[in-house]
């Protein structure tokens, strides 16, 4: 992880980098280390599923864009810098609903090759022990 690519610079590359939609996610970058990054996916009501059974729970379309960008800016951070990349490959897997309020994410790099990588990202309603679910993620470096 390069010393100067922290918290900040991630916020930064956010609101610099991504869609307003995915701005609108609020997510927030927590720290970094070598092999990782902590986020928060803050309460919003926007995020829940409404209405019918499983109303009112954190929807898996606001999940699985969080994994994805997430996923880009913890790379980023270990990187040192933004690598242009594109999404080849995701999987999510849902173990338990996560009810309303803040999300925790922790993205750990299994692979950071020269042209692919690899994340694994784990959920879980903030303050709790067990997981609400995985994601990996696959990404190919755009640039030669």
């Amino acid at each position: 992880m390069a010393e100067s690519f922290g918290p900040d610079a991630m916020r930064a590359l956010l609101a610099e980098v991504f869609a307003p939609w995915v701005q609108a996610l609020g997510l927030q970058p927590q720290q970094v280390d070598d092999t990782g990054a902590d986020f928060t996916l803050p309460a919003d009501e926007a995020l829940l599923r409404a209405g019918g059974e499983g109303g009112g729970m954190v929807c898996g379309q606001a999940m699985a864009a969080a994994a994805d960008t997430a996923s880009v800016v913890t790379l980023a951070a270990l990187n040192g810098r933004f690598r242009a990349c594109t999404t080849v490959d995701m999987s999510v897997h849902f173990l338990r609903p996560l009810p309303p309020g803040a999300v925790a994410l922790r993205v750990e790099a299994l692979s950071n090759g020269r042209r692919m990588a690899t994340t694994r990202v784990e959920f879980r309603a903030e303050g709790a022990a067990k997981l609400a679910a995985t994601a990996t993620c696959a990404f190919v470096y755009l640039e030669a």
